[in-house]
């Protein structure tokens, strides 16, 4: 039987089976390549975790990096206290899945550096800017409130302005800064508009300068800082008194 060409039936059922052979041909495509793009996403995840501590690793080094200064890595609960077999490995917690669980079923991620000798204590960041999520980690010295390193990271911010938060000179400005105050009271650390050059060295205030014509994206990462390190408070409490006695 010769189908002719030039009636709609043809035409339908030629493009029906292109439809479906396409379809195959992605679906094969995207389960083949699941492993690479899971296995880029796991080197992208190390080489920010290690940027928080001041680490840079190229690519095709940062698994053996990565093994060289974390040391461990836990979940922990609501409370503070480490879960002994979480359902999740702390490297695997997607923050954006996690985030929309009740607290009390959430697991709070936190890994453990050692670099020339210093312990680094390093928290993911989670929340949202202008367009979309935003994201990174923070990594604090042994005295559990000074910073010592962050990276910041988004999906959608505005180019040359919410977008500024992954550049250095932004992120830089946060080496140093004290997340509690002088009377042990936690504070995070603010992004603040018309911040004065003056004062960009003062490392005692909780402020830093936020990214002109960014204000949303700015403030997003002031909340984003403060939400996500609160819930680390009985924790990092816990541990400073367990270190400094």
């Amino acid at each position: 039987m010769r189908w002719d060409t030039n009636k709609n039936a043809y035409t339908l059922t030629f493009a029906a089976v292109l439809v479906v052979v396409v379809g195959i041909l992605l679906s094969v495509a995207a389960v083949s390549l699941k492993p690479f793009q899971r296995k880029n996403a796991d080197l992208e995840k190390m080489q920010n975790i290690l940027r928080a501590i001041r680490v840079a690793v190229d690519r095709r080094d940062v698994a053996a990096g990565y093994r060289a200064y974390i040391e461990a890595a836990q979940v922990l609960d609501d409370k503070g206290k480490p879960i002994e077999h979480p359902e999740t490995p702390a490297f695997h917690i997607d923050l954006a899945t996690e985030t929309k669980k009740p607290l009390a079923e959430q697991g709070l991620p936190i890994f453990k550096a050692k670099k020339q000798g210093q312990p680094y204590y390093i928290i993911p960041l989670y929340g949202h800017g202008l367009w979309g999520p935003i994201w990174g980690y923070i990594s604090l010295e042994s005295d559990l409130n000074t910073v010592y390193g962050i990276t910041f990271d988004h999906a959608s911010e505005t180019p040359g302005l919410g977008a500024e938060i992954t550049q250095p000179y932004f992120q830089d400005q946060y080496e140093s800064e004290k997340i509690f105050d002088d009377q042990g009271h936690f504070r995070g650390i603010a992004a603040v508009k018309g911040y004065s050059d003056p004062d960009r060295d003062k490392k005692d205030d909780g402020r830093v300068d936020a990214i002109s014509g960014a204000t949303i994206t700015s403030n997003g990462v002031t909340a984003m800082i403060r939400d996500r390190l609160r819930l680390y408070i009985p924790y990092l409490k816990e541990l400073k008194m367990r270190n400094h006695g």
